[in-house]
């Protein structure tokens, strides 16, 4: 069996020390420059620009606020607006500070959020605010100084090591890397990036305490038999009939351990108690924690399937928790996925992975009084996705989609080498090919909008040649209309959200009568994010112009419409070449909550190119 290989964080160092590491300045103006960005993109706050002589296509961005007695302070920054959906791309430069007296000096986050945040965040949620930002700024500098993270890449990583490396987070959201919940301690010892192994603690729940979901592809006793080994199979089992008890009447779950101690322990004492729910303690195989945070891969057997624990942590705009319907609803959903594509000759041509969510595990917190069920919901859950490793061929390695565009200490892109490799033109071209085809093929030829962000598309590539992709996490991140559905007879039986769910997360459906909010799923996490954040750092680094990055993708949706005249209707309902799309807005949801939805329009960098053949205009 291969393991991961580790790469040993420091320990000698003393959380105060971090405050005065040079990664603190450097990460608290990225997390300054991050929220800029978005508060202009989603016309938060007023912005002023002006001409900023000596800076090549920049400009001057200056936004208002006002110190402690109110007298007038300014904050500037150098940018542009970009033709990609109008973002606000800010130069790695310090954000300046300039002082009613004009004296300048480099932003601070707390002097921002206190002299410009504070006068438009509601009062009752700017603490909270101030608290993701400043939880932020700590851990990504916490992981940056103590991870013992290589200054260059091996571009030989297997998925498994890139996991560990790939510690930028969210290009976009002010909140890239808060979760709230952990210490930092507790983030040294379960944040990805510090590569430390992790043993779940398992228990044992009554059958009729909990609900239980399985893939078709799988016997549950059986697969978690494999899983677990025979040793721990039957010690897990000895635990439960040495109190008494039969272990057909329990399912095993595992709990990730701060989640044990943190939420299971003090929500769950009394089950614990009277024996419903059985401690089995720990198996035998070692997992590592990747980007995800709650999703743990296999270090002791790759191919072994990856567990989702429910984490009652936050992180971006989630809490990371594990709803019962969700669980419920994984293995059909992605059954349903995975037989769409095993009968479908032009999706198998693209070679895209389905990775199947085979069982789901949680406990009932319906059945618990109200007053309980608030604290315990969705807190004790657990998923099985299958392992990458299981469908990779011979040669074949694979990386996240969002490390396309991850740095490397050289300040170059960490994938540098591949592009000088093949060629900026050709390995774009290649990556729009097998990433973009598939992704299109399910909105058009089915009606599914996939939630393909950064972390969910694995690319899978020989020697940084893009081959295929892997497609995950399926039990919240599917959306479709059963009208607009090419088999609705197919479409799986869902659970639906309680009415509680729907009103703290607005976001969270599955289901929709409207045409673009499906086609938008995808366009939102993947064009909207992953490809724009792709074409700036191809622009940037590379010197391929916006414009042919648009042009080039439009093309690879072209040569598919033409391929398949017969879906010419479904080209027209989820069009991908509209004039405006909408965009969720991220950091609106930080600021103002998820009561209701939060989109904003903007112009659509297709547009320019909706007609085959259209000469490319300067971006």
């Amino acid at each position: 069996m291969e393991s991961i290989s580790q790469a040993e964080p420091q320990t000698n160092t003393s959380h105060w020390q971090l405050l005065s590491s040079p990664e603190y300045s450097r990460v608290e103006q990225r997390v300054i420059r991050q929220l800029i960005q978005g508060l202009t993109f989603e016309d938060v706050l007023p912005i002023v620009e002006s001409e900023a002589p000596g800076q090549k296509g920049a400009r001057y961005m200056t936004l208002s606020g006002h110190d402690v007695a109110g007298n007038d302070v300014r904050y500037t920054c150098v940018g542009a607006r970009k033709a990609s959906f109008g973002r606000v791309r800010l130069k790695a430069l310090p954000v300046q500070r300039v002082a009613p007296d004009g004296t300048k000096t480099d932003a601070t986050l707390v002097g921002f959020l206190t002299e410009v945040m504070a006068e438009i965040v509601p009062a009752d949620r700017f603490p909270a605010f101030m608290d993701e930002l400043q939880q932020t700024l700590l851990k990504d500098v916490q992981s940056r100084v103590l991870s013992g993270m290589p200054t260059t890449p091996d571009l030989n990583w297997d998925h498994d090591a890139w996991e560990g490396r790939l510690q930028e987070g969210h290009p976009y959201h002010p909140s890239y890397k808060s979760r709230i919940g952990f210490t930092l301690a507790d983030n040294a010892e379960y944040g990805p990036e510090f590569q430390r192994d992790i043993r779940p603690v398992w228990l044992a729940i009554a059958i009729g305490d909990c609900k239980v979901s399985a893939s078709v592809a799988i016997q549950p006793g059986n697969f978690l038999r494999e899983e677990l080994g025979e040793a721990t199979w039957q010690r897990f089992r000895k635990v439960l009939v040495d109190q008494g008890k039969r272990p057909q009447d329990y399912a095993f779950l595992p709990v990730h351990p701060w989640q044990w101690s943190r939420s299971i322990l003090l929500n769950y004492h009394s089950e614990l108690a009277a024996g419903r729910i059985v401690y089995l303690g720990q198996a035998q195989d070692a997992y590592r924690a990747q980007q995800s945070i709650r999703t743990l891969a296999n270090a002791t057997c790759r191919q072994k399937a990856y567990l989702k624990l429910a984490l009652s942590i936050t992180n971006t705009s989630t809490s990371r928790i594990l709803a019962a319907h969700t669980v419920q609803n994984s293995a059909r959903i992605s059954d349903w996925l995975h037989d769409l594509v095993a009968r479908d000759r032009d999706a198998r041509h693209t070679g895209v992975v389905i990775l199947r969510e085979v069982l789901g595990v949680a406990y009932d917190d319906s059945r618990l009084a109200d007053s309980r069920r608030a604290l315990a919901y969705g807190s004790l859950g657990a998923v099985w996705r299958e392992s990458l490793h299981r469908y990779l061929k011979d040669g074949e390695r694979a990386l996240a989609f969002n490390g396309l565009t991850q740095l490397a200490g050289s300040g170059m892109p960490m994938i540098d080498g591949w592009i000088r490799q093949y060629g900026v033109v050709a390995w774009t071209q290649q990556l729009l090919d097998v990433t973009v085809t598939p992704l299109i093929h399910m909105l058009y030829a089915h009606g599914i909008g996939l939630e393909a962000h950064g972390q969910n598309i694995l690319l899978i590539h020989r020697n940084g040649w893009p081959e295929r992709i892997a497609l995950k996490d399926f039990h919240d991140g599917v959306r479709y209309s059963v009208t607009l559905l090419a088999e609705p007879q197919r479409a799986p039986t869902l659970v639906p959200e309680p009415a509680s769910h729907a009103a703290v997360n607005r976001n969270s459906f599955i289901q929709t009568d409207d045409a673009d909010e499906v086609r938008d799923f995808t366009y939102d996490a993947f064009i909207f994010i992953c490809l724009t954040e792709l074409c700036l750092c191809l622009e940037q680094y590379h010197g391929l112009k916006e414009a042919d990055f648009w042009a080039m993708t439009a093309d690879v949706i072209h040569t598919y419409q033409a391929a398949h005249p017969e879906l010419a209707e479904r080209f027209a309902i989820f069009d991908l070449f509209a004039e405006t799309v909408n965009i969720e807005e991220l950091t609106k949801r930080r600021l103002f909550g998820d009561g209701e939805l939060r989109f904003t329009t903007r112009a659509n960098p297709l547009y320019p190119f909706r007609a085959v053949g259209e000469e490319r205009a300067s971006c």
